[in-house]
């Protein structure tokens, strides 16, 4: 689920030409070695607490665990924000992709956001049903695509690269240094959304207190060295140069394109089929997520009771997925109605607004980390309990406060970025009314 949630395909096709463009160009693949690095500081704490957090909330119940339920009900709605912007904005991405995938066989022009709708139906109906379902969904292609795209890797690697040869960008420091490489940051952290997948599947694992922490840090391990291969290799495809000048021309094409050229028109087909493939997974993952937030939250009292029942068949959220679904809608229907790019403007500006949001919950989980061992002698290894989870906050810390410093690069004003700013600051603020409306919310088991 968790790699699923990260949808190989779909980042390495939406989000690495927005980033080489963005960030720090042709350098950018090592932004997921460093990304991956700061967030195994952070899954140290992460799994050393597990065994000692028994609700199925993830972060959210991890803050709530170590620094108290109000602070627990703001990372929970962060968490409702986070995941609802990089799931609508994964659903504008899937309206690009089938739009040009109808037109590279001759059918019509069908707007982008009618795709998009049909992907909110799609995914609602199978978010209705139970997690069997979807994951069998997800498991298939997720298979698929990884093998695609390391036979992608291994093509240009042995073809030598494109015109400019294979790229050693990455190990240039002055080129890692170059453009903003903040922001490139950003997007590789972005890579690795879905990261608490694991915990917030803790009710339907069989043994959680060993499968989390292996599912936590094998996603890890293979994500980070996953997306920086094949990231590389995209980039060696069209060369350094080459790159940056595609990224700015057309996004969207940048790997499809690459992958006829290395692995021939029949490779460039089943790529085409992959992606669709994989964007749906990711939504559906962060459709699943977001339904057992609302799930577990309406269970501890913060939100309608309703939204807490199960269904009597299928055994899920079916409340809490439906009005999920609404919502997803409702959010497209706003970017419609005031013309906003599906890319440029709906993916970008929303996978910075879910990646601040997501980073904050991490720092957030590495204080309440620290503070839970402080407070409980339940654990003696220093290691785990105070090293690393230290470490990772301080990484964290700088990663977000340096993407804030650089919102207004991405979202194109200053004023946008103090939006966001507003934004996530009021997301947390409803946290804390909820807490005091309702004092028996969020109470730890």
């Amino acid at each position: 689920m968790i790699m699923a949630a990260a949808a190989p395909l779909t980042t390495v096709s939406a989000t690495v030409p927005v980033a080489i463009l963005s960030g720090n160009g042709p350098a950018y693949p090592i932004m997921y070695v460093v990304a991956a690095v700061v967030l195994a500081f952070f899954a140290v704490g992460f799994t050393a607490m597990t065994p000692h957090v028994k609700s199925a909330g993830a972060f959210y119940s991890y803050i709530t665990e170590g620094v108290g339920r109000r602070w627990g009900l703001a990372a929970a709605f962060l968490a409702l924000l986070t995941y609802s912007a990089v799931q609508v904005a994964v659903h504008a991405f899937m309206g690009v992709v089938l739009h040009d995938f109808v037109l590279s066989f001759g059918g019509p022009s069908i707007p982008w956001w009618l795709f998009s709708a049909l992907s909110v139906l799609v995914v609602g109906v199978l978010g209705y049903r139970n997690i069997e379902v979807s994951g069998k969904v997800l498991g298939v292609v997720l298979v698929a695509e990884v093998l695609i795209c390391l036979v992608f890797a291994v093509a240009v690697t042995v073809r030598g690269g494109g015109p400019e040869g294979l790229s050693t960008a990455m190990f240039q420091p002055h080129q890692i240094l170059s453009g903003s490489p903040a922001l490139a940051l950003m997007f590789a952290v972005s890579g690795f959304l879905g990261f608490e997948a694991a915990a917030v599947y803790r009710d339907e694992a069989r043994n959680p207190d060993k499968t989390i922490p292996r599912a936590t840090y094998g996603a890890l391990a293979v994500i980070g060295g996953f997306y920086a291969l094949v990231a590389w290799a995209i980039i060696s495809a069209w060369g350094d140069n080459g790159a940056v000048e595609r990224a700015q021309t057309d996004s969207a094409t940048m790997l499809l394109d690459a992958g006829k050229r290395f692995i021939g028109t029949f490779g460039y087909e089943v790529m085409q089929y992959l992606l669709i493939g994989s964007v749906f997974a990711c939504i559906l993952s962060f459709h699943n997520v977001i339904a057992r937030y609302i799930f577990r939250l309406a269970n501890t009292g913060a939100m309608p009771a309703k939204a807490g029942l199960s269904h009597p068949t299928h055994r899920s959220p079916h409340i809490a997925s439906v009005s999920q679904s609404v919502s997803a809608a409702a959010l497209l229907a706003i970017c419609v109605v005031f013309g906003l790019d599906p890319i440029t403007q709906v993916f970008t500006w929303l996978v910075g607004i879910a990646t601040i949001g997501v980073m904050l919950l991490m720092l957030g989980t590495c204080v309440a980390i620290l503070m839970f061992f402080r407070h409980n002698k339940v654990d003696n290894r220093r290691w785990n309990t105070v090293i690393a989870p230290g470490l990772g906050c301080v990484g964290l810390g700088v990663t977000t406060a340096i993407t804030a410093k650089n919102l207004p690069l991405l979202m194109g004003s200053a004023t946008l970025g103090w939006i966001v700013v507003v934004l996530l600051v009021l997301t947390i603020g409803a946290g804390f009314l909820v807490a005091a409306l309702r004092p028996r919310a969020n109470t730890p088991d």
